[in-house]
């Protein structure tokens, strides 16, 4: 059972629409593709260390600081690995994309009235990369990153600490994100409106959240 939907809120009810970036605005298999493979190959090379065994030590290590603020931290990830990860980033920046039906939300959004905020757990030597390449910061009223706040979307001190640097309304607020542990903490915070997106990489087939209202894209938000 799955919760896909079409106009899950009112836009009456919204005034701030907080934003992710990676698997929500952009194509998610980008990342997937740096951490799983390139970063791997480039390790592997580097370190003379069997290919296999190299991607199991890697997947490993990325596993043991998940849901962390170290997991997007640029800088944690070149010294950890001894490789020069912003550099390695721009190498393969030709595979950045947005998603489908991204700048449609954005105009819908604009004439609506309703201020759009980036919210991203991405460092910010990623988004000089991505944002380099899709230029989509002049829609932003602001962009919050981790690094700012001091911890990570998916831990609930992330929502407690993000009013000191952006005020809103929790009810009045519109989430939308790919990943349901930052929906998770941001619920517990008390935001009230919260969308899934189901279909993060477009090499993926989607994968509907059972507990949040969840769309494949943002072509049913658009109403």
């Amino acid at each position: 059972m799955t919760k896909q939907c079409i106009q899950p809120f009112s836009w009456e009810n919204i005034d701030r629409i907080f934003l992710d970036l990676d698997g929500t605005l952009l194509d998610k298999y980008y990342d997937d593709y740096f951490w799983e493979d390139y970063v791997v190959q480039t390790y592997s090379n580097k370190n003379q260390v069997e290919p296999k065994s190299c991607r199991e030590l890697m997947l490993a290590t990325y596993k043991s600081v998940e849901n962390t603020l170290q997991w997007t931290d640029l800088d944690y990830w070149s010294e950890r690995l001894g490789l020069d990860i912003a550099a390695l980033k721009k190498e393969i920046s030709h595979l950045i994309n947005i998603h489908p039906h991204v700048l449609d939300f954005f105009d819908l959004a604009k004439k609506r009235g309703k201020k759009l905020y980036l919210v991203t757990n991405a460092h910010p030597k990623t988004l000089a990369v991505k944002l380099g390449k899709i230029k989509i910061t002049d829609v932003f009223t602001k962009i919050i990153c981790s690094q700012d706040v001091g911890f990570a979307k998916e831990q609930l001190e992330f929502w407690s600490k993000l009013p000191d640097i952006q005020t809103f309304d929790k009810n009045r607020t519109l989430f939308v994100d790919d990943t349901e542990k930052v929906l998770d903490a941001a619920k517990e915070y008390g935001i009230k409106h919260l969308i899934h997106i189901a279909k993060p990489s477009s090499k993926l087939a989607p994968i509907f959240s059972r507990h949040y209202p969840s769309v494949k894209n943002f072509k049913p938000l658009i109403f």
